[in-house]
């Protein structure tokens, strides 16, 4: 795989405090199981990899467990959460209601301040080979795509919410993505998305973005 994105958006990190780096670098590395649910995080060891003290490390943390990313046992110490798989029907039904809004409200308003990322985003999946879209990077161009939508929706509350549904999703993904073979097309959907939006198309991009999700959990229950 010769590119595969940030799965946040463009940031300096300079311009983030000690917990929110830490805090963002550990919820992508729990999001996309490369931190084994059910494995404990050495508070230690962290601390040394994020170049952060353990103060900012356990602001982070503790935002992690608001948002079921980790859990924190008294006496035991903290651990990446499981993935819960039955839940798949709940986080669904938000992500119908509040996903094709946020596309909707995004498209009105052409990408707001985040329309020349919308428009990178456009032509670098434009760009992009089939090797590219293999499981690990498709699901990292998912995540990057749909949260540079919540931005542009310019809702913070909006935002935050379908960013915490997002990640849990996603970690049900990571899950059955070995077993999905339509990673690809389901990608290659985003360019129609990022192109309504910029367009101004509000119907057609929250069309788009309710079929992405219905079709997305239709595939993951074909393959649990």
């Amino acid at each position: 795989m010769t590119a595969t994105p940030s799965a946040s958006p463009a940031a300096d990190d300079n311009q983030l405090s000690l917990a929110d780096r830490a805090f963002l670098r550990l919820r992508d590395r729990l999001i996309f199981l490369d931190i084994v649910p059910g494995m404990p995080l050495n508070e230690a060891r962290l601390s040394v990899e994020l170049g952060v003290g353990r103060t900012p490390l356990r602001e982070a943390i503790k935002r992690l467990d608001s948002e079921h990313l980790v859990v924190t046992y008294p006496r035991r110490g903290t651990f990446a959460t499981t993935v819960d798989i039955t839940a798949l029907s709940e986080i669904s039904q938000v992500r119908e209601v509040l996903e094709p809004l946020a596309a909707k409200l995004a498209a009105q308003r052409r990408g707001g301040r985040e329309r020349d990322e919308l428009e990178t985003l456009a032509r670098e999946l434009d760009a992009l080979g089939a090797d590219e879209l293999e499981r690990d990077g498709a699901l990292r161009w998912d995540n990057r795509v749909h949260r540079a939508v919540y931005t542009a929706a310019g809702n913070a509350h909006l935002q935050d919410t379908l960013e915490r549904y997002s990640n849990l999703a996603t970690r049900i993904w990571c899950v059955a993505a070995d077993r999905m073979p339509q990673l690809q097309g389901h990608v290659e959907e985003h360019a129609t998305l990022l192109r309504a939006v910029l367009d101004g198309d509000p119907d057609t991009a929250q069309a788009v973005m309710l079929h992405h999700v219905r079709d997305f959990e239709e595939h993951i229950r074909q393959v649990l």
